[in-house]
């Protein structure tokens, strides 16, 4: 092992609170003298199906204590993914089938180890120990707190103010996740700033149940590539890690140049001084952003998809949006010599879009375009006579001929 300071050094670079930092160095301290790994836990809810890029600065800083020899417990929240975490929600949230929630957490399983490593990393389930507590647990769980205590919280109380409903079992959910720190005996607990009313709930349980209290450690939300708020799969300004090279390239190549620096600090493993340098060449425009970005585009892709995929992305990029070119090899799409297809049919049924409803907002904000020429007409059908090429936004292409 490191010395606590040198771990400290390592732990510490990105996380914007550390409750408290006495207490992860004495904890550290400890760990050293009696070569006993602490244990740090973070929990995901598996209410989407895909990991994206947000959720990737915490897997990473789980990936720092890893390295240093800790015992790295990634949470599936099984259990309280069906209850919905309240947190910022301004209305009570869907609650989702425990179908929805097992089928999101196989592939949160297999998409987490590109990250961890496999053999060092316990996965466990909060449903092992919820799924199993009676009614009567349940009840003295929620007499450790008080409802001014969870009213304290600032999501719940303006929902109170504003008179908005705020269902029972919201509740719960932070009980729950302190909970499963109990349960865990975590050491440490990662999250984002977001959770931290969570977080600290953990703490006061661990305290009621004669445990030494969590170090929580609380890291930055990552805006999505809007810029503007935090990423999320809702939302749309996502960057899912299991997307396709070219595609995740192109995103990233789209955030603004600001938001760069903060994927940089955020999303790679280089030091703030290589950070700081590169920011200040673009500033004195020694360096072009948009090779700065092309770099960060190619750290992350090979990260995820590997350098040959990398690579590869790179050159699409380049041929289709520097050099204004079409793709050597692109989807084809056929119809049926003298038929005609309705185009939102068509880029559904390619998955160029995920819904009619999609493909109709794109033509309308003049996203597609059909050999170059923008599409204005949502009700337009194309036939078999001439092969075309079908753009939608800037990555995507598909070849519409007869066959």
């Amino acid at each position: 092992m490191l010395s606590p300071k040198e771990q400290m050094d390592i732990l510490t670079k990105g996380a914007v609170e550390i409750i408290s930092e006495d207490e992860l160095f004495k904890k550290l301290e400890q760990s050293v003298a009696t070569q006993r790994p602490l244990k740090v836990k973070a929990g995901f809810d598996p209410t989407a199906p895909d990991i994206h890029l947000g959720h990737t600065v915490l897997v990473q800083k789980l990936r720092d204590f890893q390295r240093l020899g800790h015992e790295v417990i990634f949470l599936i929240g099984d259990f309280t993914g069906m209850i919905g975490d309240p947190t910022g929600k301004s209305e009570t949230r869907k609650t989702l089938t425990r179908e929805e929630v097992l089928e999101n957490a196989q592939t949160y399983q297999r998409q987490i180890f590109k990250i961890l490593d496999r053999e060092k990393t316990t996965v466990a389930f909060n449903s092992t120990w919820m799924s199993a507590m009676n009614a009567e647990g349940l009840i003295k769980l929620c007499a450790r707190q008080t409802v001014a205590r969870m009213l304290e919280r600032d999501d719940f109380s303006k929902r109170f103010v504003n008179r908005q409903p705020i269902s029972i079992h919201e509740f719960l959910y932070p009980l729950i996740q302190g909970y499963d720190s109990v349960v865990l005996r975590a050491d440490v607990e990662l999250g984002g700033t977001d959770q931290k009313f969570n977080l600290l709930i953990g703490r006061d349980l661990q305290r009621d149940w004669g445990q030494p209290p969590q170090v929580v450690m609380m890291m930055p939300l990552l805006e999505g590539t809007d810029g503007v708020q935090k990423m999320s799969k809702s939302l749309g300004n996502y960057i899912g890690i299991d997307e396709q090279p070219e595609q995740m390239y192109g995103k990233i190549m789209s955030i603004s140049d600001d938001l760069m620096i903060r994927y940089y600090s955020l999303l790679t493993d280089y030091s703030a001084s290589y950070i700081e340098e590169l920011r200040q060449k673009m500033a004195d425009g020694i360096l072009n952003p948009r090779d700065a970005k092309k770099e960060l585009a190619a750290y992350i892709v090979r990260q995820y998809h590997g350098s040959e995929a990398a690579r590869e992305a790179q050159e699409h990029f380049e041929t289709v949006h520097q050099r204004k070119e079409t793709p050597d090899e692109i989807p084809e799409y056929r119809l049926t010599a003298g038929s005609k297809v309705w185009i939102v049919r068509i880029l559904v049924d390619s998955r160029l879009v995920d819904s009619s409803s999609q493909a109709r907002r794109l033509i309308r904000q003049g996203s597609v375009s059909i050999d170059g020429e923008r599409v204005a007409d949502e009700n337009l059908e194309l036939s078999a006579d001439t092969e075309r090429i079908i753009k939608v936004g800037k990555r995507k292409f598909l070849k519409v001929k007869a066959g």
